[in-house]
């Protein structure tokens, strides 16, 4: 693997991140594909949170920049058929430990960039998430194989991806957008794209991801993804000393709040469940762009997530985590650990049969 090229993909994006920042998106929330998310469920009515409603272009760049060099480099191939349900399902827990600790994993590395020491409790969090996550993978986790499908079914997310363009663009009456709060602030609209579709090709090429790194490090201790994080967070780090937005500690922290255990909990179940989906939020989105059906079941139960979330109260917000946040993202991380617990039992077992390897119970 060329480690020189993923810690250049880890620059940009820890560059963009804070340059996004500069122009307009919230602070310390250059990209983050939870809260960006959470904004276009909003933005689409799937929630009535005022202050978090935006179709973010830079959601549409990710999954059409992957898209489009994965036809290039001839990678694109529409798959699918592997536990969808239960991967939407899994994506939904993902996104209530993401908004209660408020963020995705690589808003992590930008929060700690950005000297937010909350996010350092949620890293703890995400690698213990991680390592539980790779317990089960050592004991024969899957939730199956997918399968070759039809073309067409690799254009859906694309194509979705280009209608939520069109109608951030067009801004129709229907659709909602914030007029306070973090959804408020942004940037430019052909900036953010052109950063979503530089985001989406450095991740499609590099496959650089804040859970693989981890889980890579722990399973087979292989560092060449964490390269990539590494590049993040320095490139974050110098832009942000350069703009003057480093802020070194726990308390007045923008858009974060300072309960510990709540951050830890949180981000440790974001841990397990992308560990069971095979990657991050943002590697579920690149991967959804290339063809795959699996990863884009796990988007649409992000975004369904977030609709959840903020119509139940469990999002946390700056003041903390509520009471129905805690059972929520508790209820999640039992969810995830059953999951784990019988797609890694001793009787799934893999069958060969006339050259082709398949899952089977036996």
């Amino acid at each position: 693997m060329d480690r020189k090229k993923i810690l250049l993909s880890g620059l940009l994006l820890g560059f963009l991140g804070v340059l996004l920042v500069r122009f307009g998106n919230p602070a310390n929330m250059g990209i983050c594909v939870a809260c960006f998310i959470r904004d276009i469920a909003g933005g689409l009515g799937l929630h009535r949170a005022e202050a978090v409603q935006y179709l973010r272009p830079e959601i549409s760049g990710f999954i059409i920049g992957a898209f489009l060099i994965a036809l290039f480099t001839g990678e694109f191939r529409a798959r699918g058929g592997s536990s969808p349900l239960l991967r939407f399902l899994i994506g939904m827990a993902v996104m209530i430990g993401a908004l209660v600790f408020l963020g995705c994993p690589l808003r992590m590395v930008l929060r700690l960039a950005a000297g937010d020491l909350n996010a350092l409790v949620g890293l703890v969090g995400f690698v213990f998430g991680i390592f539980i996550g790779v317990q089960f993978l050592k004991k024969g986790f899957s939730l199956g194989r997918n399968q070759r499908l039809h073309t067409a079914n690799g254009f859906a997310m694309p194509l979705l991806a280009l209608v939520l363009l069109i109608l951030v663009v067009v801004a129709p009456a229907f659709i909602f957008f914030s007029e306070s709060g973090p959804a408020a602030s942004r940037a430019p609209i052909l900036i953010s794209l052109a950063a979503g579709l530089i985001v989406g090709i450095a991740v499609q090429r590099t496959r650089l991801c804040q859970v693989g790194c981890f889980r890579d490090l722990i399973l087979i201790k292989d560092p060449y993804l964490l390269y990539g994080t590494i590049g993040i967070f320095m490139a974050a780090l110098i832009m942000n000393l350069i703009f003057g937005f480093f802020k070194l500690g726990f308390v007045e922290q923008p858009v974060a709040h300072t309960d510990g255990l709540w951050n830890f909990i949180g981000l440790a179940v974001v841990g397990l469940g992308a560990t069971l989906l095979g990657g991050c939020p943002l590697r579920q989105l690149v991967l959804s762009g290339e063809g795959d059906s699996d990863a884009a079941a796990a988007a649409l139960g992000l975004i369904a997530g977030a609709a959840f979330s903020h119509n139940f109260g469990l999002a946390a917000s700056p003041a903390g985590v509520s009471s129905a946040g805690q059972i929520g993202v508790l209820i999640a991380a039992a969810f995830l650990l059953i999951v784990g617990y019988v797609f890694s039992r001793s009787d799934i077992k893999v069958k060969r049969k006339g050259g082709v390897t398949r899952e089977q119970n036996v």
